[in-house]
C-alpha cells in the first residue's frame, strides 16, 4: 500500500484524526482514508480548517521560497502585483470557507502593512487575529454565516443579486466552470456560487492553473464577483455580531475596490 504524502498526514494529526477532518470539510471519512495526498481543489479549505500551510500540504503547486515562486513567475508570466492579488483571493476566500483555527489566527496575526489603505486594513485584521479567541471565533462564523435555521448573511452570488438562492447567478457559475473543467464535489455542501468558491477560482485563473476560451480573470471577475460580492464585504464590515470579521470585511471591501479599478483601466 501506498504511504500517505507527509502533508496529508499533517493535516490529518493536527485536525484530530481522519473522522474529525471529515467533519470539519464536511465529506466522508472513507473519502479521505482513499487519498494519497491533499486533492488540489481541497487545499484551501484544508488549510483554513487545520492551519497547515498550502505550501506543506502540497508544495508542487504552492512552494513560496523566493526562488521558486520567481521560477514559477517566469514560468507563467505572471507579474509580482498578480501574484499578491492571487494570494489576497486566497486569504479572504479561506478566511469565509471555514472559521479560522489558532494556527491559522497565530500566521494573520503576523501581517505586516503600509500607509495604504489596504496596507491598514491588514494591519487591523492582524491586530484582531492577534486578541481573538479560536473558541469565539468559530461562534462568530457560525452566528454569521451558519445560524439556526441561517446565518446573519448569506455569502451567495445567487441571494445577493436575485434575494433567492440556487437562482440564475449559480447556474451561470456552474457553466463557467464546467467551461474551465472545475465541478463540485457531491458531497460538498455548499453550492459554487458560495463567495469562497469563486474567491478560489479567481486565484487560479490568476495564477494559470487552468483556462478556456473566452474566460480569464478579468471575464470571470465581471461575470461573477463585480455584481454583488462588494456589498457582501461591507454588510460583513457593518455587521454588529463580529469582531474579528468586520475586520475581514474591511480587508475584502478595499480588496475588490482596488480591483474594479484596476479592471476599469485594463478594459
Amino acid at each position: 500500500m501506498t504511504a500517505r504524502d507527509p502533508g496529508l498526514d499533517r493535516a490529518i494529526e493536527a485536525a484530530g484524526g481522519v473522522r474529525a477532518l471529515a467533519r470539519q470539510l464536511g465529506i466522508s471519512q472513507p473519502a479521505i482514508s482513499s487519498w494519497k495526498r491533499v486533492p488540489s481543489d481541497r487545499v484551501i479549505a484544508i488549510e483554513a480548517a487545520t492551519g497547515v500551510p498550502r505550501r506543506d500540504l502540497r508544495p508542487d503547486l504552492y512552494d513560496q521560497s523566493s526562488s521558486a515562486a520567481a521560477d514559477r513567475s517566469a514560468l507563467n508570466d505572471i507579474a509580482p502585483e498578480d501574484i499578491a492579488r492571487a494570494d489576497e483571493y486566497a486569504l479572504l476566500g479561506a478566511l469565509l470557507w471555514r472559521a479560522p483555527t489558532a494556527e491559522v489566527l497565530a500566521k494573520v496575526a503576523r501581517f505586516r502593512g503600509d500607509g495604504s489603505e489596504l496596507g491598514t486594513a491588514h494591519l487591523m485584521l492582524a491586530e484582531a487575529a492577534a486578541n481573538a479567541d479560536p473558541a469565539g471565533i468559530q461562534r462568530e462564523f457560525f452566528d454569521l454565516f451558519v445560524g439556526v435555521g441561517r446565518g446573519e448573511l448569506l455569502p451567495y452570488a445567487s441571494f445577493y443579486r436575485t434575494g433567492f438562492l440556487h437562482e440564475r447567478p449559480l447556474a451561470e457559475v456552474r457553466r463557467d466552470m464546467e467551461a474551465l473543467g472545475l465541478a463540485r464535489e457531491e458531497r460538498i455542501g455548499e453550492p459554487e456560487d458560495h463567495v469562497a468558491m469563486l474567491f478560489d477560482v479567481m486565484r487560479g485563473l490568476i495564477m494559470g492553473e487552468f483556462a478556456a476560451d473566452q474566460i480569464d480573470d478579468s471575464v470571470f471577475y465581471e461575470r461573477h464577483i463585480k455584481p454583488w460580492a462588494s456589498r457582501l464585504f461591507v454588510d460583513l464590515e457593518m455587521t454588529q455580531t463580529s469582531a474579528f470579521y468586520r475586520t475581514v470585511g474591511a480587508v475584502g471591501r478595499v480588496f475588490l475596490d482596488i480591483e474594479a479599478g484596476a479592471m476599469a483601466l485594463a478594459a
